[in-house]
């Protein structure tokens, strides 16, 4: 394959599984497990080059990965009818999750935040921003997701941290935000997240 397929690869798959397996904690698994093969290629090449720059991704990537976190819970923690209405698609995540049990909800933690966090790093940040440039992945990263303003100010945070601190920040801080986002929804019960 191509550098650009090892980029768009893992992402493409997630997306097109997400539309053919149900969606069920499962369907999840299958896709987190798919995507992941696809990223082992890329993630491979990167430990054996040493793993350059881990400690300063991470140096920046967790406390952006932190503040994207806050920024995409806040506005409904305090209740806003108004940003509901205008700065979302839908409600998102759904309570039959609670009943899939341990197992399967340590999936959707992993799979959410070391699957396709990267996955979408790769395709978002390392390949469509070269290609679309900066404001036009920031746009298509905000309709991907459900909480679209949310998206916007995540996608601005990721590109502007891949620009200005390379790739490694940028995956760091999107793990950061989904790891930590998925431990606030087992630990609060707030499905509509996931």
């Amino acid at each position: 394959m191509t550098k650009a397929a090892w980029l768009i690869a893992p992402y493409a798959a997630w997306m097109v599984l997400m539309t053919v397996l149900p969606a069920t904690a499962a369907g999840y698994a299958v896709r987190s497990a798919a995507t992941a093969a696809l990223l082992a290629p890329t993630l491979y090449a990167w430990v054996a080059g040493g793993c350059r720059g881990f400690s300063k991704s991470l140096k920046w990537g967790v406390p952006a990965g932190l503040a994207v976190f806050a920024a995409w819970i806040l506005p409904e923690q305090f209740g806003w009818e108004w940003y509901r209405r205008f700065f979302m698609f839908g409600e998102g995540g759904t309570q039959s999750l609670a009943e899939t049990g341990t197992a399967l909800l340590a999936v959707r933690l992993a799979g959410s935040a070391f699957v396709i966090a990267v996955a979408e790093e790769l395709f978002f940040r390392r390949w469509l921003m070269g290609f679309a440039g900066f404001w036009w992945t920031v746009g298509l990263f905000a309709v991907e997701h459900d909480r679209w303003l949310a998206g916007a100010v995540a996608g601005a945070a990721y590109g502007f941290l891949c620009l200005r601190r390379g790739l490694g920040a940028a995956i760091a801080a999107h793990v950061t935000t989904n790891l930590v986002l998925g431990l606030w929804v087992l630990r609060t019960g707030q499905w509509q997240f996931w």
